[in-house]
């Protein structure tokens, strides 16, 4: 058997941990043959909540889950770990400004990336974080398919442009359905310019809406197929999309994190596709959310170092 890996999860008593944790403990990310430490972070007054989320994970009796850190210990819990999943943030509230949630969770990530330098099993430099952006790109290939009346694993090579937000974008151009671009099997222009766009980006809202909660289960699945994509990429090196820290392609600002159309041709160092196809539609699309991202790092310019 090999060496345990050790995977940290931030927020683990929260919605998407719920989900996420029995995932990672079954295999979901690394396979069925490698075994898993799972560090389960959590804020003191979760604790308690925390606690049932371990008696649970120990009454499944995982074969590849080898031991449990619960803590509300940064240090303690990013000690030695090959993997942290931040998942754990504090969600808008009613009456609360963008900027004001952005300045509240830029202090906790910033926090938690100083525990994860300090603490962690290796250097951590800037090509090994991202942000995720799959699970646009998941309810992207969904609406496509149904569109087309073909199976979802028809649907490849859909990349997500820019943010996480309403503003994100969809790049249905340079999709394929099989063999084909999407353009072409969809033969409805209206619809994948204007309702397709505005169901993705407005995917979110929907769900919560319907049930009262945001996503979780969705969030958490699209957590492992990023994971697995850079850290055990598939054979047919399909695009996938992550946002990562910008190189300059594509003209978009150096430093800004942003998601992109990337491959990953050997596990754990990922590139972003070139030469992908950029017309006069998508490049405004694109240049919307890169705005917003822009706004974004300017509303927290305070927390960034100089």
């Amino acid at each position: 058997m090999k060496p345990p890996i050790r995977i940290a999860v931030t927020g683990a008593a929260g919605q998407i941990g719920y989900s996420l944790l029995p995932r990672i403990a079954s295999g979901a990310i690394f396979g069925p043959h490698q075994p898993v430490i799972l560090h389960l972070i959590e804020i003191e007054p979760a604790l308690p909540a925390l606690g049932g989320v371990v008696m649970e994970l120990d009454d499944c009796a995982f074969p590849l889950l080898k031991g449990i850190v619960a803590t509300a210990d940064l240090n303690e819990g990013f000690r030695g770990v090959n993997l942290a999943m931040l998942v754990g943030s504090v969600p808008r509230k009613q009456g609360m400004e963008r900027k004001d949630l952005l300045g509240i969770n830029g202090k906790i990530f910033i926090g938690q990336g100083k525990a994860i330098q300090a603490n962690a099993a290796k250097d951590v430099p800037a090509e090994r974080w991202f942000a995720m952006t799959r699970l646009d790109e998941n309810r992207a290939k969904t609406q496509l398919a149904k569109k087309a009346g073909v199976d979802v694993t028809e649907v490849t090579n859909l990349a997500i442009w820019g943010n996480h937000s309403s503003t994100m974008y969809p790049d249905f151009y340079n999709t394929k359905i099989g063999t084909r671009f999407a353009p072409d099997v969809i033969k409805d222009e209206a619809w994948l310019k204007g309702e397709f766009i505005s169901t993705v980006q407005q995917r979110g809202a929907a769900i919560i809406k319907a049930r009262g909660l945001s996503s979780a289960a969705s969030a958490a699945n699209a957590a492992i197929d990023t994971a697995r994509s850079i850290l055990c990429p598939p054979a047919s090196n399909e695009w996938t999309s992550v946002a990562v820290c910008s190189r300059g392609d594509y003209g978009i600002e150096k430093g800004l994190i942003c998601s992109f159309p990337i491959r990953v041709p050997v596990p754990g160092e990922w590139e972003v596709v070139q030469g992908v196809p950029v017309n006069d539609f998508s490049r405004s699309k694109i240049e919307a959310t890169v705005n917003e991202l822009k706004e974004e790092k300017a509303m927290v310019a305070e927390l960034l170092p100089s």
